[in-house]
């Protein structure tokens, strides 16, 4: 199978690229913005790049695209910027999969809903909060009304291995280490249902192995909020300093709005796989002390 992925640089689209390389799958790993060694750059907002390797010569079977502006405050003031390289970089991998007749994988979020009724399974009414939301939802449906064989996975609280250690689990296990004082003011009314990036390219890969099509929500059975999940870190480290102040999201005047009670169910997925088994935040920071 030979898999383009655009965003292999960062957290998801790292992992998808080591754990496909492991199945013998042929990769061509893209980055955008932040260079790593086993990347090329590949600009997904002008196709016409002339820095743009040669995508239909390598041929792909699958285009998965994991690059997308994810800070959702910083969306809220830059809408265009976020319209750009959330959507429009998803109309031209699209234009780009027909052209190659290869499936599309689309990576979504459970920001698409608004939180009042979580965890959420695929079929529920989206309702998006903020600009972030209202554009991941906007690619979904640029893919699902593309004609182009596709995948859309919803995860939430991604976690994991990655160079920059820039996600939450990560970072407070290296503040750790480093023997850093911990100061973390944190909400206790978001909830959600944090999954492991390897535990994402470990079922997108039975997904795609078995031609599957439509939308799946992937999570591990973690359900928390942001200062249960920090508690399930630092209780691996007994000698950290740290103060945990918790918060209600009112408080933390955020530009973006969250979905209070989110998260995902994976009911649909694990009906498909029941012999999967999805690791959790224990299971990744135990591995890591």
């Amino acid at each position: 199978m030979n898999i383009f992925i655009s965003g292999a640089s960062g957290l998801v689209g790292g992992n998808c690229q080591k754990y496909f390389l492991e199945q013998g799958a042929e990769v061509l790993g893209t980055y955008f913005s932040f260079p790593t060694d086993d990347t090329v750059y590949f600009n997904s907002l002008d196709l016409a790049d002339e820095k743009n390797p040669d995508v239909k010569s390598f041929n792909p079977d699958v285009i998965v695209h994991c690059g997308a502006l994810t800070h959702v405050d910083y969306c809220e003031d830059n809408e265009e910027e976020s319209y750009q390289k959330t959507v429009q970089s998803t109309v031209n991998l699209l234009q780009l999969a027909e052209e190659c007749n290869a499936r599309f994988v689309y990576i979504s979020t459970d920001y698409v809903f608004d939180g009042i009724d979580g965890p959420y399974k695929e079929e529920d009414d989206f309702n998006p909060l903020g600009v972030y939301a209202e554009h991941k939802l906007l690619g979904e449906d640029t893919v699902r009304a593309s004609g182009v064989s596709h995948l859309i996975l919803r995860i939430t609280n991604v976690y994991g291995d990655e160079i920059r250690n820039k996600n939450f689990v990560s970072r407070i296990i290296e503040q750790c280490k480093e023997g850093k004082d911990l100061t973390l003011k944190l909400p206790v009314d978001q909830y959600a249902t944090p999954v492991n990036a390897w535990d994402v390219a470990r079922s997108m890969w039975l997904l795609l192995s078995d031609k599957k099509e439509g939308e799946y929500h992937i999570a591990s059975t973690d359900y928390v909020n942001r200062i249960e999940l920090a508690q399930r870190v630092l209780k691996y480290f007994p000698n950290a300093k740290y103060e945990l102040i918790p918060l209600i999201t009112e408080d933390l005047k955020q530009a973006a709005k969250r979905p209070l009670t989110a998260g995902l169910l994976t009911e649909k997925f694990s009906i498909e796989y029941p012999t999967f088994m999805f690791s959790n935040v224990d299971d990744y920071v135990s591995s890591k002390v």
